[in-house]
């Protein structure tokens, strides 16, 4: 895989969005925690410093050792980065006298820079900083100002470094990618060669190279993930793959013989094992959403070990994991802290002697779906909105029981079905009912009841990395909120949930 840009997370809530920005521009990139990089840095062609939430005068500093990147790599400094570069480097941050935070226009450009080329004055920027750049470091020289701010963006002379104190990343920065196109390809010579076509080329090449003859067994979910990375493998070893489906019992209403059928005319060797009593066995009387998911994760593994004992020779197991996954799951002290573990990141236990393989690793959710098109994978499955690894698990608040999980599944199949029946569909990235631990009194039949309250999701989102509610027409919601109340024994109220993520997430637990 091709190194080509390093980003040093320093805790911003915007880190992943500066991979998703550099990504459009078909430049690969790769994010890592500021003090826990790669040592080898041959491979790359340029750094970028992320914003934090943490100030450069405090006491406990993240204080990176970048004597292997300034100066001999092109180095880009956004937010906390700048500040960091002019604290530790002979100039001045202090504290801000007006709060540097939201929409800021540039009111300065210096002419001539082809790192604002095509960007022109009054474009605006997205600030969110507490602290300020009083004096620039030594050798610096200002790029750029807004009204309040002096220093906006600066360079060091002698260096191919830039820094600015505003976030190119997010979307209300108007011309942020062209700015990170000026300076990746213009000023760094990028090459933006990290496309879908270009990916399987190299990807099918790697796993032909590292599995050679060796089986793989892959856990399939009849999601996208686990789907593009079967036919990659399928493509690089054929036969020697072997899929696997598990129904846990935690599937959506139908799902386990619908996704066995799906799979029949794709060419896939694929296997479907019930395991949902083992499962819901293990959950019983579990209401913790983490120790759910760890449960699962073991539960998972444990089939997946009983079923590789009836291959003969298999050597790995393949899974389904995608950058987001990746990034979710670390926790070093600043960067981006644990939000929810994941029972496919980690590595596997020492009495389960397979080794992993995981071809979609790095891409993130929308990347893979370009991947899968480039396969010729059905758009329609293609479409099929994300549904966590846990399943139902973490969408039934609480402890797990059967007749939880089938008032669930009823649910969230009339809700499915409905907004496939209204076109409304392949307008969300994602939906789902949560089964919430109340219950509410409500009249049927001129007779008081004291049944379940269901809450509805639905996001739009690019990859789920961050992710806005969406505004279902108030018909749609009624009739759905009616259906369920009819036809969903147990259930009397209907909520939906109009939160965003941040600062909520996607699904409840």
């Amino acid at each position: 895989m091709q190194h080509n840009v390093l980003i040093l997370d320093f805790g911003s809530q915007y880190t992943q969005l500066i991979a998703r920005r550099v990504r459009e521009l078909n430049i690969f990139c790769e994010i890592f925690p500021y003090n826990h990089f790669p040592s080898d840095l041959s491979s790359y062609k340029a750094v970028i410093l992320s914003g934090s939430p943490f100030s450069v005068r405090a006491d406990d500093v993240l204080h990176p050792d970048l004597s292997e990147i300034r100066g001999k790599l092109p180095l880009l400094s956004v937010c906390y980065g700048a500040q960091y570069l002019a604290h530790f480097s002979g100039g001045e941050v202090a504290p801000s006298d007006t709060r540097e935070y939201g929409r800021a226009n540039l009111s300065y450009i210096k002419g001539g820079e082809t790192f604002f080329e095509n960007i022109s004055e009054n474009s605006q920027v997205w600030m969110s900083h507490s602290d300020t750049i009083k004096e620039l470091p030594t050798n610096g020289v200002r790029l750029a100002s807004t009204h309040d701010v002096e220093n906006a963006a600066y360079k060091i002379e002698g260096e191919t470094t830039y820094a600015i104190q505003f976030h190119p990343e997010v979307y209300h920065s108007t011309d942020g990618k062209q700015l990170l196109e000026n300076f990746l390809v213009k000023i760094a010579h990028v090459p933006q060669n990290f496309t879908p076509n270009a990916f399987v080329g190299e990807m099918v090449a790697e796993l032909k190279e590292k599995l050679q003859n060796d089986k793989v067994v892959l856990g399939l979910s009849g999601g996208v993930d686990s789907t593009v990375a079967a036919v990659l493998l399928h493509q690089a070893i054929g036969k020697n793959l072997y899929c696997i489906f598990v129904n846990n019992g935690l599937l959506r209403k139908n799902e386990f013989e619908n996704v066995l059928d799906q799979y029949k005319h794709m060419g896939l060797n694929v296997k479907g094992v019930d395991a949902s009593s083992r499962f819901l066995d293990e959950l019983a009387d579990i209401s913790d959403p983490e120790t759910k998911r760890k449960i699962i994760g073991r539960v998972f593994i444990e089939v997946f070990d009983d079923e590789s004992h009836l291959l003969e020779d298999v050597k790995w197991l393949a899974q389904g994991t995608i950058y987001p996954d990746v990034i979710e799951s670390v926790s070093v002290k600043g960067p981006s802290a644990t939000i929810k573990s994941h029972h496919n990141v980690g590595g596997l236990p020492d009495y389960m002697k397979l080794k992993i393989v995981e071809p979609l690793r790095m891409l993130f959710k929308d990347e893979v779906r370009r991947v899968g098109a480039t396969l010729g994978i059905d758009a329609e499955l293609l479409g099929r909105h994300p549904f966590p690894g846990p399943g139902l698990s973490i969408r039934i608040l609480g402890d797990i029981t059967l007749e939880k999980v089938r008032i669930l599944q009823e649910v969230d199949a009339v809700f499915i079905d409905g907004l496939k029946s209204w076109g409304l569909y392949d307008k969300v990235w994602q939906a789902g009912a949560i089964l919430l631990p109340v219950n509410s009194v409500g009249v049927m039949g001129d007779e008081r009841t004291y049944e379940k309250v269901v809450a509805l999701r639905a996001v739009e989102s690019t990859d789920g990395m961050t992710a806005d509610w969406v505004h279902l027409p108030y018909d749609f919601l009624m009739k759905v909120s009616n259906d369920i109340i009819n036809k969903v024994k147990g259930v009397n109220r209907v909520v939906y949930d109009i939160s965003s993520k941040p600062p909520a997430t996607i699904e409840w637990e």
